[in-house]
């Protein structure tokens, strides 16, 4: 008689698990390859680590300077919906204040000078709370003319 075993029976559970075999050889060789990187990489010199922070502190000057533009831009686009009326060719202001805003962005792209940079930005400013201003006047003017022309003083 002959003694079947079964493959069943014997079966044990299989983990499995992600391999990649790319992510083995990074974690293996992250270290440097010599003695001179793994001291470079370690003892800084006072001379990089200060170049390192000033490289730092104007990144961070440039991207804050990059946010009040972006800002800017974003509230001159907001603005220039309330100017409703048309020039005398009969395009809307919106589109005009709209154009005139890309080019004059759009010319100072490249611009890396922070004073230049901070002296447009807060003319710009101001120039989008001037027009601000003087379209709540208009709007403030057209709400008046419309109420006397609607009740008319004997």
């Amino acid at each position: 008689m002959a003694l079947r075993v079964s493959n069943r029976s014997l079966r044990l559970p299989v983990v499995w698990r992600k391999f990649s075999p790319f992510s083995q050889r990074q974690s293996l060789h992250n270290g440097p390859d010599t003695v001179e990187e793994l001291l470079e990489r370690h003892l800084d010199s006072p001379k990089t680590s200060k170049d390192e922070e000033d490289e730092r502190v104007v990144r961070q000057r440039l991207t804050s300077t990059k946010r009040e533009a972006l800002a800017l831009y974003r509230d001159i686009l907001r603005a220039s919906r309330f100017f409703l009326w048309t020039n005398e060719k009969g395009i809307p202001w919106r589109d005009i204040l709209r154009a005139n805003a890309r080019r004059e962005f759009e010319e100072a792209r490249f611009e890396r000078d922070p004073e230049v940079i901070a002296r447009l930005l807060v003319g710009g400013r101001d120039a989008v709370e001037t027009a601000v201003d003087k379209a709540v006047e208009k709007h403030r003017q057209l709400l008046e003319r419309r109420s006397t022309d609607d009740n008319p003083r004997s």
